[in-house]
């Protein structure tokens, strides 16, 4: 058999985990990200926060919203600002059907994770995601209990 190898270049950096239990994703779509050079030194140390982000769709752009990228210590006089709006790159096809379900559907775009791709590109996934109400979350967490509890019996059982 031959043996895998996994990509160097390949690294998640930011990975938004409430996202699944605060919405239901209806879809994801990946997309491209415009960065300052000192915003990719910094993404390659790991430092960034994609939880209280959001993506918009405005005036026929797609915008990604409060996501924090720490600044990069050795570039002082040439930094970028944390929490600016950065535009994110899709087709003009995948851009009016974003809009499109966000406009018409009433659904949001919620980043789900920022990463380097194989090819060593900074890419966003981004999740077509309806609201969860209080009681589907309870929902969500009552199956979660129920297949670690089910999984533990079978561990003891064996």
């Amino acid at each position: 058999m031959a043996k895998e190898k996994t990509n160097p270049n390949y690294k998640v950096i930011a990975e938004n985990r409430r996202a699944r239990f605060d919405y239901a994703i209806e879809d994801d779509i990946e997309c491209g990200i415009i960065l300052d050079g000192s915003e990719v030194k910094s993404l390659r140390e790991n430092s960034a926060n994609i939880a209280e982000s959001y993506a918009a769709v405005e005036d026929g752009e797609l915008w990604l919203v409060n996501s924090y990228i720490a600044p990069y210590d050795k570039a002082r006089t040439f930094g970028h600002e944390e929490r600016r709006r950065r535009k994110l790159l899709v087709s003009r096809k995948e851009l009016s059907n974003l809009w499109n379900a966000t406009q018409r559907k009433g659904m949001t775009l919620v980043p789900l994770v920022l990463y380097f791709n194989h090819k060593g590109l900074a890419k966003m996934k981004l999740g077509i995601a309806k609201g969860k109400k209080t009681h589907d979350k309870r929902e969500t967490q009552a199956k979660r209990d129920w297949s670690r509890q089910k999984q533990r019996l079978l561990k003891d059982n064996s």
